[in-house]
C-alpha cells in the first residue's frame, strides 16, 4: 500500500489539471501559433509559467486504483500488475483468464 500522501497528493493534481486545463490549452496555442506576434506570444509564455506547476497534465503520476501504487500499472485496468493477478486470480476481473500450465 502506498503512502496516503502520495496518493492525496496525486489526487490534488488531478483536480488541478481539470481546473486549468481549458486555460492552459488556449495558451500554449497561442505561444505555438507562428502568425501572432512576438510580444503576444511572449505575454502568453509568461502567463503559462505563471500557472501551477501540479496544473500541468504530465505531473500526474499512473497509480493503482486499489492500492495506489506507482509502479507497473496497467493502463487499461487501472491496476497495479500484482492487484490485477490476485484479482485475475479470483475471477473478480472480466474478461481476463489467467493461463497456468
Amino acid at each position: 500500500m502506498a503512502k496516503k500522501s502520495a496518493i492525496n497528493k496525486n489526487a490534488r493534481r488531478v483536480k488541478l489539471v481539470a481546473k486549468f486545463a481549458d486555460k492552459r490549452a488556449a495558451l500554449k496555442a497561442q505561444v505555438y501559433d507562428k502568425s501572432l506576434p512576438e510580444d503576444d506570444r511572449w505575454l502568453a509564455s509568461l502567463q503559462l509559467a505563471a500557472l501551477p506547476r501540479d496544473g500541468a497534465k504530465i505531473r500526474v503520476r499512473n497509480r493503482c486504483e486499489i492500492t495506489g501504487r506507482p509502479r507497473g500499472v496497467y493502463r487499461k485496468f487501472k491496476m497495479s500488475r500484482i492487484a490485477l493477478r490476485e484479482l485475475g486470480s479470483q475471477g473478480k476481473v472480466p474478461g481476463l483468464v489467467k493461463s497456468s500450465w
